[in-house]
């Protein structure tokens, strides 16, 4: 009798403690179903109950900024990218997760960097996308990792309707790896606190960039006038180009072309000072810092970014882990690994909201310095950061 009423007395302790997580995701089709089987998995360990939102992605931030202070947000927000933390930070309303994440050791260190926001880790990282270099290996038999060995290769594969390298050079997301590799920068980082009002995209190493994009075109001859990401991509699928620059997005199309494909870093480039350092998004995942149920919810969160729910999730919808025992596992597929290696080369994209004042006189300045021979580089670039500097406040 004592040890049923002790049984019953547990259970009814357990339903009175257990949490209710609202979840609100923009996820879709294969990773949704995911994210529901890690519900499902997650109140069959713990006994929370889970419940999944959907909501559209544009949303999310200004519909959590006005309902999370009444009461009537989400516990968790699956995902968002780190370009969003300085706006949801700013209105208060994301807990921070560093007393919740105690071991960082299995997270790609470029991940985590890009969601630290002024000293604080504001969300879990759960997935990461740069750019890279992929090459046709029936047209490149041996990956080159020199800038002449490159050239050597690029040149080979070039003309009579067949193209070397293609890229976007007017596009300044797709060739922030250059202009990081001469020493330009978006906002200098002191130790993870990015300086807004130290803008490096006119220096002499962005200058110097910007006419290395030029050269591209107009000194080696191998990305033609109004190459863009699109045509770039039909070159590749056709067989026709031997090297592309794009990131995982481009990779379905790829394969189901049945091109024999293979991924690689851009190398050095000439003259260059650091290493090639593209551009890194990372989305993750949020805590309302007007949950009622934190602990459990960085569980969950937790659990979310696990090696063994992030393979899961790649196997869902093909996202590159920022989980580097996921990674390890995944070794054999070559999106993975060759991503891989870009992401933790890479660069977090700046995730202060002050970012937005950035891209359009950058862009701009970064398609002008390729629309004709000999430009003067450090003229449009000058102009563009002045743009930027006016624009932040």
């Amino acid at each position: 009798m004592k040890k049923a009423f002790l049984a019953l007395s547990l259970a009814l302790v357990s339903q009175a403690s257990a949490a209710n997580i609202t979840v609100w995701t923009h996820f879709g089709t294969a990773e949704l179903d995911w994210l529901k089987q890690q519900a499902a998995q997650f109140e069959k360990k713990t006994g929370n109950k889970v419940t999944v939102v959907s909501v559209p992605f544009d949303t999310i931030p200004d519909k959590l900024i006005q309902s999370a202070p009444k009461g009537q947000g989400p516990d968790l927000v699956v995902t968002l990218p780190q370009d969003r933390l300085g706006q949801l930070a700013s209105a208060g309303v994301v807990e921070p997760m560093d007393k919740y994440v105690t071991s960082r050791t299995d997270l790609d260190k470029t991940a985590v960097n890009a969601f630290t926001y002024q000293g604080k880790l504001l969300g879990i990282p759960m997935f990461a996308e740069a750019v890279a270099v992929v090459y046709n290996k029936k047209l490149v038999s041996k990956a080159p990792t020199t800038w002449n060995e490159f050239l050597k290769v690029a040149q080979a594969n070039t003309g009579n309707g067949k193209f070397g390298y293609l890229a976007d050079l007017g596009n300044a997301y797709m060739n922030y790896g250059i202009i990081s590799a001469y020493g330009g920068y978006v906002f200098k980082n002191n130790g993870g606190t990015l300086n807004v009002k130290d803008v490096g995209l006119s220096n002499t190493g962005a200058d110097k960039a910007s006419a290395f994009l030029n050269d591209l075109r107009y000194k080696y001859n191998l990305v033609p006038e109004g190459v863009d990401g699109g045509s770039a991509k039909n070159a590749f699928t056709d067989g026709r180009l031997a090297m592309f620059l794009t990131g995982p997005w481009d990779m379905a199309d790829i394969k189901k072309a049945k091109i024999d494909y293979g991924i690689m870093q851009f190398p050095t480039p000439p003259g260059a000072t650091g290493k090639w350092s593209p551009f890194v998004g990372v989305q993750g995942t949020l805590m309302s810092a007007y949950s009622k149920n934190k602990a459990a919810s960085a569980a969950f969160a937790k659990q979310m970014s696990s090696a063994d729910a992030q393979i899961a999730f790649n196997k869902a919808g093909g996202r590159i882990p920022v989980s580097l025992a996921a990674r390890t596992r995944l070794k054999a597929d070559p999106v993975v690994a060759g991503f891989g290696k870009s992401i933790s080369a890479g660069t977090p994209m700046p995730n202060v909201a002050q970012m937005g004042a950035v891209w359009g006189p950058w862009s701009n300045a970064i398609a002008q310095s390729v629309q004709k021979s000999g430009q003067n580089y450090s003229q449009i670039l000058d102009k563009a950061v002045q743009e930027i500097n006016g624009n932040i406040k």
